[in-house]
């Protein structure tokens, strides 16, 4: 069963403020005594009521004067810092009151631009909206893009990284081992009916070049003015070219 509220207002029955005055009264002497024993800190309490001569102290007549002593050695800006009455009590719980209901009405608010932007999605028109609700709308619609622009970002963000981790490292495939050259015997090719291509030897230019020489090469070396070296005149090496054009070229290149 939910406890109900209890309006903060002067009990005028008297019978009824004398009950609840008791009732309470032994609730806030446990309450301190639970802060002091809990948190070790110095408290006290002084209660004076029409009901009793004497004011009730806690926890005893000495405790109480220590911590008035230790409270008046306080500058008196500290005194004050964080003391409050009845009147000022009152004060802190309407403005609290008011920021929470202030934040109230903004939630609303933005509930109903909701709703309406969302019937205006269905086709409804916005002919009988006032100027006011039109600027709520146009700022909830910039707070939804706003948040979708967002969220879009982080994903593109995100995307590549995903993508990098999905994607399989591809595996280097290790070059193909280098065979040796084989080399096989002369009868062991006829017998088999293995066509080996036949590798000719490297020539050697600087060593070999004077033993391979042909004799018109030996002889015009030696005789480069061109006397008489076997070659005829000189007209019988000379290419037949027509005049109009060059059967050995393209004509593409030269016309």
């Amino acid at each position: 069963m939910t406890r109900k509220k209890v309006k903060l207002a002067f009990i005028t029955n008297d019978s009824a403020r004398k009950a609840t005055f008791k009732k309470r009264k032994k609730g806030l002497m446990k309450k301190v005594g639970e802060l002091s024993t809990l948190c070790g800190i110095d408290a006290c309490a002084i209660i004076y009521s029409p009901y009793e001569s004497q004011p009730e102290v806690w926890p005893n007549t000495m405790g109480v004067q220590r911590v008035i002593s230790q409270f008046k050695r306080m500058p008196e800006m500290e005194q004050s810092k964080k003391m409050v009455n009845q009147e000022s009590f009152i004060r802190q719980r309407i403005a609290k009151a008011n920021e929470q209901l202030k934040k109230q009405h903004k939630d609303n608010r933005e509930k109903e631009m909701t709703e309406v932007m969302y019937q205006c999605l269905t086709g409804k028109g916005m002919q009988n909206m006032s100027m006011p609700d039109l600027n709520d709308l146009g700022w909830l619609i910039d707070q939804n893009l706003k948040e979708i622009y967002k969220r879009i970002d982080s994903h593109k963000k995100m995307a590549p990284h995903h993508q990098q981790i999905s994607q399989p490292q591809a595996a280097t495939a290790p070059p193909p081992p280098a065979h040796p050259p084989v080399t096989l015997a002369a009868n062991d090719m006829l017998a088999g009916g293995v066509q080996v291509q036949e590798q000719k030897p490297s020539v050697d230019l600087t060593m070999d070049a004077a033993v391979h020489r042909p004799q018109w090469f030996t002889d015009w070396m030696n005789n480069p003015a061109g006397e008489n070296m076997g070659f005829g005149h000189g007209d019988e090496m000379m290419m037949q070219f027509h005049d109009n054009h060059n059967p050995m070229w393209s004509s593409a290149f030269f016309p």
